[in-house]
Formats: structure tokens, sequence, C-alpha cells
């Protein structure tokens, strides 16, 4: 067995093509204390994202602390934010710190903000003007030193139109707002992403990276992925330790995923041990095939621009 290594430093998701031009606003932006929302499904890679502000900003020393606003009881919520005095409530036995308190210096992640209790969003708002708070119980106004990224499952503006989400507040965290892609909408980032998935969790196991066979790549290239970059993920890291320094046949991946592969037209098997810029072409070539030739739909397909289609056919004819 290979020894246990140290976990891989990189975040494979920032290596994916389509994440460039995300990385490079996302360097404009970090330096400054800007309120950054992340606008995406579940699954794309927002607490990756907002560690890179993070990671990238002169806070960088200081603490990231995320945390899940849809997963704190509406009754726990002040105090989960801004803690509680000894007393403050049955149960209180001491006094508690706050994320806010526990994120001084550093950056606060607020994830899935869109289901903050109304009854919140008003003391939230308040924090966000001044960056005062008072513990739960307490009498004593707090100053905060903390910059604040959030992030939701969907627009808010429709949260606002139907009386959810304060237009205040709304327009408040509408600082820099970033989308970030499903994975289907981006199919181009998959075998890179496949890539460093192996690397990196054959690493952090210990093990040998597993080989990836055409028929089991073709099928995670087809594959929807309904919960997107997590989904991959999860799905390599069982293939990687059930068959460490084996070939991953297609029987070996998740069900869903051979149950698509099934259905779905086949495009052409890829390569993963030739350069990145290769399997792209590849990928490109195999699903132009699958679509008869037609650049809009397989623009379409793979979740990029017509422009990249005809780039990559022009390179062809010149090559």
């Amino acid at each position: 067995m290979a020894p246990r290594r140290k976990d891989v430093v990189f975040e494979p998701i920032m290596l994916a093509p389509s994440m460039r031009r995300l990385d490079r606003t996302l360097r404009a932006v970090a330096p400054h204390d800007v309120t950054v929302t992340l606008l995406g499904e579940s699954g794309t890679g927002k607490e990756i994202l907002a560690r890179r502000v993070h990671e990238l900003s002169p806070r960088r020393r200081g603490p990231f602390v995320p945390v899940n606003c849809a997963a704190i009881p509406e009754s726990l919520f002040e105090s989960e934010l801004f803690g509680h005095e000894r007393g403050a409530f049955t149960g209180a036995n001491a006094r508690a710190i706050g994320k806010v308190e526990a994120g001084g210096g550093g950056t606060l992640f607020l994830d899935e903000i869109g289901e903050t209790p109304l009854t919140m969003q008003a003391k939230l708002l308040r924090f966000l003007e001044n960056r005062r708070f008072m513990r739960v119980g307490g009498t004593t106004k707090i100053q905060a030193d903390v910059r604040l990224v959030f992030a939701t499952l969907r627009p808010l503006a429709q949260d606002v139109r139907e009386g959810r989400f304060r237009p205040d507040l709304y327009y408040r965290i509408q600082g820099i707002t970033l989308d970030v892609p499903p994975l289907r909408d981006r199919r181009a980032d998959i075998a890179p992403l496949l890539r460093q998935f192996v690397e990196q969790i054959s690493a952090h196991h210990g093990i040998a990276p597993p080989r990836i066979s055409r028929q089991a790549l073709a099928a995670l290239l087809r594959h929807q992925w309904p919960g997107n970059v997590r989904e991959l993920r999860n799905a390599i890291e069982v293939v990687c330790l059930l068959r460490p320094g084996k070939s991953v046949r297609l029987v070996d991946l998740p069900p869903t995923v051979r149950e698509e592969s099934l259905r779905t037209p086949r495009v052409g098997p890829v390569d993963l041990d030739r350069p990145l810029d290769a399997i792209i072409a590849q990928i490109i070539e195999n699903t132009l095939a699958a679509e008869a030739g037609h650049r809009g739909r397989t623009a379409a397909r793979l979740g990029i621009s017509l422009r990249s289609i005809q780039r990559h056919i022009a390179r062809g004819v010149g090559a």
C-alpha cells in the first residue's frame, strides 16, 4: 500500500476550464472588503469559491467560518450568529461566542442566505450596516471586524417579490454577485476535474490511483450530474476506494451513472493520459461526431460557446 500523504493543497474545481474567468474576477475583488454573493445550485462549489475569496484577501491569516443558514433552527439563529450570555435563556449555562465573533479578523460565509428567518433578517441588516451586535442577553454592543460572503441556491429577487426576503437586506448584499454554473452546463470541466479528483483522493487515502476505463469515462462524461461537482467527487471517491490501482469498469460506477449511460447516445472514449488541451479537443471531436457535425447542438451539449467550437474546427483545418 502506498504511504499516506498530506492532503493536496489545490482545489480541482479551480483548475476547470470554465472556472478560470470566474477565478480572475475573484482575484480582482478579493483584496477589497466588498460583499460577494455566489449564486448557484447545491454542489457547484460555492464554499470552495468563498474560501478562495478569503485566501486571496488580506484576511487570509484569519479564520474562515462557514454557516449553513438552512440548518439552524429559527429559535437558535440569533444565538448561533451573535452568541449569548450566561442565563440568556433556559440551558444557557455559560457565555457562548457566536459565528460573527469567531470570524473576527477573517471571513464569515453565510450559505443559503435565502433561508434566513424573516425575524432575523432585520437584525442581520443592522449588523451589516455598522458591524456592531450584542450577544443574546447582553447589554454591550460589540464591534466586529469580519468580511461577509453570501451564497444562495436561487435568485433572491423572487423571494423578495413573494415576501420571503426583505428588500432592504436584498439590496444591501448585492455587492458583487457571481453566477456559478452547474456542471451539466460545463461538460468540458468533467475530464480535468476527474483527473484531479483521482489524484487528490488517492493521495489523501494513501492508495494507488485507479485507472478509468474507456467505458466508465464515457459514462461519466454523459451523466447529467444533478448533484454537480459534489456528486462527481463522491462518485470518484467511491471508485478510488473500491478499485485502488485497478481499472474502473462501467459496473463499478454508481447505479445512476450506469443507468443514464444506457439511455444516452454514446460519445466516443477519451484518453485521460493525454495533455489537458488534447483531452478537451477529443471531447469536442467525439461530441461533434455524436451530434452528426451539428455545431450548435455540440456547443449546447458541452455547455460551451459556439465560438469555442468554431475555433476548435479552425485549428483543426490549419493543422
